[in-house]
Order: C-alpha cells, then structure tokens, then sequence
C-alpha cells in the first residue's frame, strides 16, 4: 500500500512550501488509494515553538489536508509526535553502536568550533574529521562512566558509492568519502532528524518520502542507515526550492510565506491550493484551474520539475480572483462578513446586494473594504479625479438638476434613477458620460465603480441626495 507523510517540525508557521509538500504527499496517497501520516519532527527542542503543533494541524485542516494517521487522528503506528517516541531511537542507536556503524563522540563544541574555522580557512567543505572514530570501545566506556557529554555519530565507510533512485530527479550518485560523520543522537538524548525519520519512516511503513530538495545530500547517509539496520528503503522524491522573483530562496524578507497570513489575506484556500499544486508540477496541457477531484486524479510526481519555482504572487492573484467569482453570494457572505468595516448598519440582504456588485473585482477578500467603500462610508469621501470634476459648470448643472428632481420622488429604486437621470439630459442638454460620470461622482465621490443605477438603490434615496447636496458644497 501507498503510505506518504508529511512530518513538519513546530518551529512557528506552516510555510506554503510546506503546504505544497502536504498537498503533493496527500494527492500521491489519495490517487493510489493510499494514506497520508502526519508526523510532529520536535526533536530540536531548542527550535519549538509553544503551540506550533495546534497551528500546524489547524492550517492543514483549513486546507483540507487532512491526514488518515495522526497525533488527533490516532493509528496503528503511533505515537505521531517523535518527542514521545524517544526509547524507539535510542534502541537502534544502540543496534548501530554494537554493529560498529556508530560511534559515541566526545569532541567539545570548542573543538568543533576551531575544527570549522580551519576548514573554512583552507577553503575545505565543513564537517567533522573523525576524531573520536578510533577510539577503542573501553575508552568510550570509560569516557562516558567518567560522566563526558557525548553524541552517538553514524560511521560512513570509506570508497563506496551511492545511488539515489530518485523519482523526479533520476539517479544520482555520491561518494561516501566526501561525507562527513553525522550526529544521530544529540548530547541531550534526542535524536537528529537523520536517525528518527529513517526510524520512523520504517516502522510507520512509509513507502514514499516526498520532501524538499535541500535533503537530496542527506540521502545517502539515510540509504545507509537503512542498510545498517537491514531495512528496505522507501522510495524517494524530491521537490524543487519555491523561489522568490529574483530566484532566491522563498524568504519572509520579500514577502508573506506563511498559510496563515495568505488565509488572513483573504486568498481561498482552493485557489491556493491550485496555485500550489502547478509549483513544480506540469499537468501537460493548458489547464491552470483544477478542482480538487481533477488535481487528484491528473497529479503525477512524474511531471514534477527538477528546476526551482518561482512564486508569482500576480498568478495566485488571478487565480484567487476566478475562485471568488465562483462563489454564490451566500458562499461570498459567510467569508466576507467578519471582514466588513462599515460606518452603516446595512442588513444581510443588504450586503449581499452589494455583494453581487462589487464580487467581479475582488482580488481578495480582503479587498471587499476598498471595492464597496462607497456602501460602508456614511460620508462622502471625494476622490482626485471627482473632486476635480467638481470644478466642472457641466458637473454642477447635472448634480443641482439631478438633487432637485430627487427631492420631488415619492418612489426610489434603480428604474426610477435611470428614468429621473434621462429627465435630466433632457432639460439640461448633457448626456452620456458627462452626465453619467457627474452623478457618479456626485453619490459615490468616486469616477468609476459599480453599476451605479443599482449602487443608488443600495444607498437609497436620502443618502443620494445627502451626498450630492455634500458634493455640491465642495464644488
């Protein structure tokens, strides 16, 4: 069976590559009729961040993500947080230790320290020299009963090869002679990422690791672990870097890269979901908008690029856009309403009706304030471009004429506004956008917006005639 997990570590905010990792494992286990484990990675408990794991999970399940195995939704192999899984590692670290695939290290954070600035010095790639390596077993023993802080390293073997068998990335190879040592279990008795996830990954039966590109070097040292303790490795992919514009690593210096501030944006968590799924993977046609049935069933980690994306925030835009316009008013509502500031106490049918006026130029939901300002501002509020207008003798004949008809009306709705606006291009000779633009710019103070026969009936007859009579003023 397909088993893919996504095993973040809760070190703050879920990052869209991580999203994009989640959604990429959780479409790969739901096309092969599979399962999705969520793992909690906190073994660096330096690097925890208290709740993180609660955010971590509710931004998944915002996304709809959700995992079949889990810390809340349980399973046969769990626990799911590594934190409670410490005697697992420390078992087979002991099992490498007494094979002679480990080592027990003592060198000094000084030392290593020194070891790093000489290396740095003769420009050679950093890592440990393999000091500690030759140490006899009762030395270490004595070492350790005389109560020295110490790490467990994995031992690399000389003059071997490995193959990578990557799925999206082919073949690649590497030399054990330019890898160093690695920590498997840190001086605190925590494991290292190295050692827990191949634990983990074997015991959890995962039979396919998809996880960033920035692990590919670590590969080989894992291929080997898996050889020490004579387990069958997992099937490998690893996904391209996510890049800013300028094609560096997708940073929080040039923008949002936390779910939860593109949520908190107003970005529909399908649009980016979509938007995320084309990062990297090439369906190999002309389609860019999917459903989540389509993704499932079209995604291919065959079709995922080696190449790193770049995250163009101008696409997830129009992209968000299409998704808001497939939105039914009350769809729109229920994601709007908690994000409208209005100075009027509109009702809910009210709002819908400015809803459907204002829907067609949402980027986000976030910008329902800006498009529909002209309904949630009791005031007048003159932009540039209509108080310059304003300075118009066509513009002034049109609103007087216009306010005074107004003011005559027992009945007020859109057809009455087209009917009385006509009158006024009749008496006074201006028509067509001279007249239509000054009573626009009249009720609204704005030179463009909504249909603004359909924007009057909203703000009805006494507020039209308000702001006119404001606008007038100003003239």
């Amino acid at each position: 069976m397909v088993r893919t997990r996504f095993a973040p570590s809760p070190t703050g905010y879920l990052h869209v590559g991580g999203l994009r990792t989640a959604l990429y494992a959780y479409l790969f286990a739901k096309q092969n009729n599979g399962q999705l484990v969520l793992r909690i990675e906190d073994t660096d408990q330096n690097r925890k961040v208290e709740g993180a794991i609660e955010k971590l999970i509710e931004a998944l399940e915002w996304a709809e993500l959700q995992p079949d195995e889990g810390p809340q939704a349980g399973g046969d192999y769990g626990p799911y947080i590594q934190s409670e899984r410490l005697d697992l590692y420390t078992k087979y670290a002991d099992e490498l230790l007494e094979k002679g695939h480990a080592y027990p290290c003592f060198c000094s954070k000084e030392r290593l320290d020194e070891l790093n600035r000489i290396q740095k010095m003769q420009n050679k790639p950093p890592g440990y020299d393999g000091k500690c390596r030759s140490l006899s077993k009762e030395e270490a023993r004595q070492k350790i009963e005389a109560g020295e802080s110490y790490v467990i390293r994995q031992k690399i073997p000389a003059d071997r090869e490995i193959i990578v068998d990557d799925i999206i990335r082919g073949k690649v190879s590497f030399d054990t002679n330019l890898l160093d040592d690695q920590i498997l279990i840190k001086s605190d008795g925590f494991p290292t990422y190295h050692l827990a996830n191949i634990v983990d990954d074997h015991l959890m039966k995962i039979s396919h690791v998809i996880r960033g590109e920035e692990w590919l070097p670590s590969t080989p040292k894992h291929i080997l672990l898996y050889e020490f303790l004579g387990w069958e490795p997992p099937k490998f992919a690893h996904l391209p870097l996510l890049l800013n514009q300028d094609r560096s690593k997708l940073s929080k210096r040039q923008g949002d890269v936390a779910v939860e501030d593109y949520r908190e944006n107003g970005y529909l968590k399908d649009a980016l979901i979509n938007f995320l799924a084309l990062l990297g993977w090439n369906p190999g046609t002309d389609q860019e908008i999917f459903s989540r049935e389509e993704l499932i069933d079209q995604f291919s980690l065959d079709r995922v690029g080696k190449s790193g994306s770049v995250f163009d925030l101008e696409k997830l835009n129009w992209m968000n856009g299409i998704y808001i316009r497939e939105l039914s008013i009350d769809q729109l509502y229920d994601q709007t309403k908690s994000r409208i500031k209005s100075e009027i106490n509109w009702s809910e049918g009210d709002l819908k009706h400015i809803l459907e006026l204002v829907q067609d130029n949402l980027v986000t939901l976030s910008d329902i304030n800006k498009e529909a300002s002209i309904f949630f501002k009791e005031e007048l509020d003159l932009e540039e471009d209509a108080a310059e207008m304003l300075e118009d003798e066509d513009t002034i004949t049109v609103l007087k004429d216009f306010a005074k008809k107004l003011e005559d009306l027992e009945e007020f709705d859109r057809n009455v506004f087209v009917n009385t606006a006509r009158q006024v291009q009749k008496d006074t000779g201006i028509k067509g956008k001279q007249l239509w633009m000054s009573i626009r710019a009249g009720i609204t103070g704005q030179t463009h917006g909504p249909e603004i026969h359909k924007a009057a009936e909203i703000l009805g007859k006494e507020r039209c005639l308000n702001r006119i009579q404001e606008a007038l003023q100003h003239a």
